[in-house]
């Protein structure tokens, strides 16, 4: 059985390809959202994609399916009870959800809340709704650098944001606010998965911008992971994007922020390009983020695109004893109603140019699959509780 060197996990955040059978009961139904982007656009490029098979999992319109695949191929069932980020990351690195993290999408977060907050951090709070960041600042940014009022939104996550303009709010007040706010949300009844601090510039509307001086306040897995047994066991466990925010910075031994999806594949690549034993674990958050809670296919497509384009020139940093998979977390259908996640299937592509006859595996029951995969090829156990077992046997 052939052992890997290094292991890379690109997860392109909510690239979904297509319903589970119990999608229907998260309020989703016929959602597929890579085949319904290569339906929604004129043109679609992605050869290196393509080359792996990507094609060959879901029907795409613009992108024929492959005779000959470069890596195994097939599409992971989510085990766990949710279709946000969180939980579909723990599951990859072995954890079972059965109880969602709570979301406050519909109505804001609760009125005992919003007045604990205000009385802790000495702010009103404006907003209180779910929001894009673009839009929120549009509305409301004006208002809180004249008052000194707080901004607080939700999105589909499971999320609490608070913006705060770098030079009249200060960062240091923004960053003291989200740590009362992780405190308070903390308690069951307004459990939420992040905190996230969102700093922001500009002066007037139209040139308001988020700065990367975002921090996140999570919560910690609920048990040990797969990330834990590589670190435990002396390997490197190389973080890239939001990975160190979903986990909490548990089982990493290094993280790296992305400024876009981009900083983030090109982060990849150098990292690629460095002599380590272990994991490097990458999240591609603009796909979700900027694309699909926003409704927009065709800005969906481009990214997608872009980056295959990086792709490219990660293929050719890989060598013979290294490990690429490609999957995402959950779907989140652009052409759908509302902005919400949903509930799909997710790719998994495996390769190395060392594979002899790449093909298409059976579907699996879960995510978790991936976390035991790994700890399999580097002869770590996974930690007691977990789900899932490994197909490393089967790429050969």
């Amino acid at each position: 059985m052939k052992k890997y060197k290094r292991i890379f996990i690109i997860v392109i955040d909510s690239m979904g390809v297509g319903s589970m059978e119990d999608s229907p009961s998260f309020g989703d139904i016929n959602v597929n959202t890579l085949g319904h982007i290569s339906e929604s656009v004129e043109t679609f490029n992605i050869p290196n994609l393509q080359k792996l098979g990507l094609a060959n999992i879901t029907k795409l319109k613009q992108v024929e399916s492959v005779a000959s695949p470069k890596a195994y191929f097939t599409k992971l069932k989510e085990a766990s009870n949710g279709k946000d980020t969180m939980t579909g990351h723990w599951e990859m690195m072995g954890l079972h959800i059965t109880t969602p993290f709570q979301t406050f999408t519909e109505n804001g977060f609760p009125p005992d809340l919003i007045k604990e907050l205000e009385k802790r951090t000495g702010h009103k709070i404006i907003g209180n709704k779910s929001s894009s960041g673009t839009l929120i600042l549009d509305e409301l940014a004006e208002e809180e650098r004249a008052t000194g009022n707080m901004i607080v939104y939700t999105s589909a996550d499971s999320v609490l944001q608070i913006c705060g303009h770098e030079e009249t709010f200060d960062l240091k007040e923004l960053y003291r606010c989200c740590e009362i706010a992780r405190e308070l949300t903390l308690r069951d009844e307004w459990k939420v998965g992040r905190v996230i601090a969102r700093p922001y510039l500009g002066n007037k509307i139209g040139e308001f911008k988020r700065t990367p001086n975002r921090h996140d306040y999570a919560l910690k897995p609920i048990g040990r992971t797969a990330l834990d047994a590589l670190k435990d066991a002396g390997l490197d466990v190389i973080s890239v994007g939001k990975i160190f925010d979903i986990f909490d910075g548990e089982g990493l031994t290094e993280s790296n922020k992305s400024k876009s999806s981009i900083h983030g594949m090109e982060q990849t690549i150098d990292i690629a390009k460095r002599d380590f034993k272990g994991l490097c674990f990458t999240n591609l958050v603009d796909f979700d983020a900027l694309w699909g809670h926003r409704r927009n296919p065709q800005g969906y497509a481009q990214e997608i695109e872009s980056f295959d384009v990086k792709l490219g020139q990660l293929l050719e940093q890989l060598n013979d004893d290294d490990l690429l998979i490609i999957t995402a977390d959950h779907g989140n259908d652009p052409t759908y109603k509302g902005s919400d996640h949903t509930r799909e299937h997710v790719p998994f592509l495996a390769y190395s140019s060392s594979l002899k006859e790449p093909k298409e595996l059976p579907v699996q029951d879960s995510f978790a699959i991936i976390g035991n995969t790994i700890a399999d090829n580097f002869e770590v156990e996974m930690p007691e509780g977990t789900i899932g077992s490994s197909i490393l046997e089967d790429i050969k």
